[in-house]
């Protein structure tokens, strides 16, 4: 934290610009600490709040507004492009669909809040045909609160983050291997998980070419489609007989699932 504090204090917003841009454009590098740091430092006079929210706004509306248009040119592909770059990619459009379904247009008050989720709302909204005045309206809102929560918690707690880079300054080389082990060890976990949920994927996935010769040699699967009602309306083909539902739904409507043929699961 010293270090960073030394480094904004030489370059201080031009850093706080480029941190908050190359988040919002969707490189994995947390800002908040950034957020947090620069707060710290208008706490005493070395920067001014009000120019650290306006360079934010700028910064994030940037980055927002490619993948807005991306969303609208692109479709729901730049979603499935961006969720591959996060860790939990196998969930992350879902995931994404399930908050816009359930918010709307709001879910981009609070989407930067969520790390990875900030940068998947804006080609959603695009892709959903969101106007452009209200997709910058609401952007320029969720960037406001973004920016004045964390940098406004370095502004309020600027003598206790003090406190802690002393500390951390203290600990030296051991804070920083303490930190990098356990990012990796999180890392690492996460990549074993996922490895194994593709291991099980694998084992039980049916290709579209077999799911045709079943339907053309006369067997009667039961067909779910599991794909979120925003995929349903934004594509045209459908499976003849299968029954929508979400996977959310799968427990509570589990009794209209027939238990004596084969059960095929179809989603995006």
């Amino acid at each position: 934290m010293t270090e960073l504090i030394a480094f904004l204090l030489r370059y201080g917003y031009f850093v706080f610009f480029i941190a908050v841009f190359l988040e919002q454009f969707g490189v994995p590098i947390p800002s908040a600490p950034v957020l947090i740091a620069a707060g710290a430092l208008a706490a005493h006079g070395h920067l001014s709040f009000f120019k650290l929210l306006v360079l934010g706004v700028v910064a994030s509306l940037m980055g927002d507004l490619v993948w807005y248009q991306l969303g609208r040119t692109r479709g729901h592909d730049v979603l499935r492009f961006l969720c591959r770059l996060s860790l939990e990619p196998d969930s992350c459009v879902r995931h994404t669909e399930n908050v816009f379904a359930r918010h709307g247009d709001r879910a981009l008050l609070l989407a930067k809040f969520i790390p990875g989720f900030g940068v998947a709302v804006p080609p959603m909204a695009g892709h959903l045909g969101m106007r452009l005045a209200r997709f910058i309206l609401l952007d320029v809102l969720g960037a406001i609160l973004w920016i004045c929560a964390f940098s406004g918690a370095g502004f309020l707690f600027s003598e206790q983050i003090e406190d802690v880079a002393l500390t951390v300054a203290r600990l030296g080389n051991g804070a920083v291997i303490l930190a990098a082990g356990g990012l990796v060890g999180y890392l690492v976990g996460k990549y074993v998980q996922r490895r194994r949920y593709l291991r099980k994927l694998r084992v039980a996935r049916i290709s579209p070419d077999e799911l045709m010769r079943k339907l053309a040699a006369g067997e009667d699967p039961v067909i779910i489609d599991l794909r979120h009602a925003l995929d349903r309306g934004s594509e045209e083909v459908r499976l003849p007989g299968a029954i929508n539902m979400v996977p959310e739904e799968v427990a509570r409507r589990h009794v209209e699932i027939p238990r004596d043929r084969d059960i095929i699961l179809y989603c995006t």
